[in-house]
């Protein structure tokens, strides 16, 4: 920000110009590692302790989707997007910190010594606290997420995040473990007409308050 005018560049441009996708062109497809691709970059978002808590089950095959699309409220999206990621969030476990940290490490960022400095008090917040574990879960699934709509919407993508599916019956048809919660579906394409652009946000006045 200069002078109190926002600065445009090509990340501002596509976060403003994102939008959920209604309508998807069901011909368009995306290839196995453009999907490798969006996950890699989805995971380079922040995950409390590097606990990297997360997975995604990509659903593109029209098997996968018929598997879907009953238990997610028949939503078009799920036929027609070429892809519909099923965003898996996993319960905190502070005990799989020494794995996650042990590349950071390898890689020269963190010293060695420094890893029981974040596993213990990760294991003072989330032991037997299943709140917080499901908390963590959720947030970090989420942010996992929102890149992924930033890269799709960079590629030219549309996306929809959705909520409206039986959490109970996606966990058992995918096979999901027990530590892991279904946190959303994302649906992921080429868009065709009549999709809405960015609706207006409240003002940044009703929102923020400065302290």
């Amino acid at each position: 920000m200069t002078n109190g005018v926002t600065m445009t560049n090509a990340v501002i441009e596509t976060i403003l110009s994102r939008s959920a996708a209604k309508y998807y062109d069901p011909t368009a497809t995306l290839s196995d590692d453009q999907i490798r691709e969006l996950v890699r970059i989805g995971t380079s978002a922040p995950t409390s302790f590097h606990l990297q808590n997360w997975r995604f089950i990509a659903v593109r095959t029209p098997e996968a989707k018929a598997r879907l699309l009953p238990i997610a409220w028949n939503q078009p999206a799920i036929s027609d997007a070429a892809v519909t990621f099923i965003i898996v969030g996993q319960l905190a476990d502070a005990s799989t910190i020494p794995q996650r940290l042990a590349p950071v490490v390898e890689a020269g960022i963190m010293p060695a010594a420094m890893v029981p400095e974040w596993e213990n008090p990760a294991r003072g917040l989330y032991f037997e606290q299943p709140q917080r574990q499901r908390d963590e879960a959720v947030r970090s699934a989420t942010f996992g997420a929102a890149a992924m709509i930033y890269v799709a919407r960079s590629w030219g993508l549309g996306s929809t995040p959705m909520i409206g599916f039986d959490a109970e019956a996606v966990h058992s048809e995918f096979g999901l473990a027990e530590d892991e919660v279904p946190v959303m579906l994302l649906s992921i394409g080429a868009e065709r007409a009549g999709n809405w652009p960015q609706k207006p946000r409240l003002p940044v006045a009703d929102v923020l308050e400065l302290v």
